[in-house]
């Protein structure tokens, strides 16, 4: 029998409302912790920027993927068309960038929304697909009618008495620390 034994993950603290976890998220950036999230069952408009996220980075990855599709693009075009089957049609040049337009099109927007996904997955560290944070027994409600903080211990201010009663002085009920098995 292997033994199961676990580690501290975080510290997390439910809210009731969106208000709630809106104002908690503005005190927590205020106290300076830099490795925490929010969790809510609807967007909350603002709150980005109150917990301090800068813009996304995934706009860098579609436009280098609608790059390099306009350029896979006209390069299969010319290739093609110069050397691998050349023909005169109507007296027309081996390769022209005005007549290859949906093919060059097509691939820029292939590619940028390949650039996109593959963007997103990378920057969202994903697949993972199990979190710590599942562990929390009320986690399954910030999918329904609960907001929550989550505070990691990695974080460089954190401490666990501290942390906790700073959770309860910003409102966050149920504060409990999450731990993550290791097998």
């Amino acid at each position: 029998m292997s033994d199961i034994m676990d580690i501290k993950y975080a510290a997390a603290a439910t809210f009731s409302s969106a208000k709630e976890l809106y104002d908690a998220a503005g005190k927590v950036k205020e106290k300076g912790y830099s490795n925490w999230e929010c969790f809510s069952p609807i967007p909350v408009h603002g709150l980005d920027a109150q917990m301090g996220y800068a813009r996304s980075k995934v706009p860098r990855f579609t436009l280098a993927g609608g790059v390099t599709g306009f350029f896979t693009g006209m390069l299969i075009v010319w290739f093609m068309n110069e050397f691998d089957y050349p023909l005169i049609v109507g007296g027309k040049p081996y390769f022209s960038p005005i007549y290859p337009f949906p093919v060059f099109y097509e691939l820029t927007i292939l590619f940028a929304a390949f650039g996109t996904l593959f963007g997103m997955f990378f920057l969202n560290r994903l697949p993972r697909h199990n979190h710590p944070v599942f562990e929390h027994p009320d986690f399954g409600r910030t999918g329904d009618d609960k907001f929550m903080i989550v505070i990691e211990v990695e974080d460089p201010k954190y401490d666990d008495e501290e942390t906790a009663s700073f959770l309860k002085e910003v409102g966050g009920q149920s504060v409990q620390i999450i731990r993550e098995p290791i097998v």
